[in-house]
């Protein structure tokens, strides 16, 4: 690290905390003494989503919450595992080995997931997302939800 005052290349760390997503550190630099802080953070590769449309946009976690809590609404569903559907989503996004995904692939894993909480929020969901357009593919969705996983 180069020092801010004396542009000394060599410090120590004096000191080396967790400050929410980064590390503080405090340095003093071996020419002039003087200490300055640094801060580190882990790279982030931005997700890109690939739209029904084939265009693309950076992945948003504010639509993907979105678009659960508009399927949750007025549902006995806790905010806490709402966060969590999301926050286990986004994990599993960022942590696969692609920096593109498919909108049909983020679809495939909120339904998995509101399977598992709220049947309604689930037929809800897919309404929207498979683009239901007469009465009879909501009456298949609910019937299959109902065979055994």
């Amino acid at each position: 690290m180069i020092c801010p005052f004396c542009k000394h290349d060599e410090d120590k760390v004096v000191d080396s905390r967790s400050s929410g997503s980064a590390i503080r550190r405090r340095r003093e630099c071996i020419g002039c003494n003087r200490r300055f802080t640094t801060y580190e953070y882990v790279e982030m590769v931005p997700l890109t989503v690939i739209k029904r449309d084939n265009t693309r946009e950076p992945f948003a976690r504010e639509k993907l919450l979105s678009g659960i809590l508009n399927a949750c609404k007025k549902r006995p569903i806790p905010r806490q595992t709402i966060d969590d559907i999301v926050n286990e989503i986004e994990n599993k996004l960022m942590n696969s080995d692609s920096q593109e995904v498919r909108f049909d692939q983020i679809g495939n894993l909120v339904m998995g997931a509101l399977r598992n909480v709220d049947p309604v929020a689930y037929v809800r969901f897919a309404s929207v997302y498979r683009e239901f357009t007469e009465v009879g593919e909501f009456v298949n969705q609910v019937l299959d939800m109902q065979k055994p996983k």
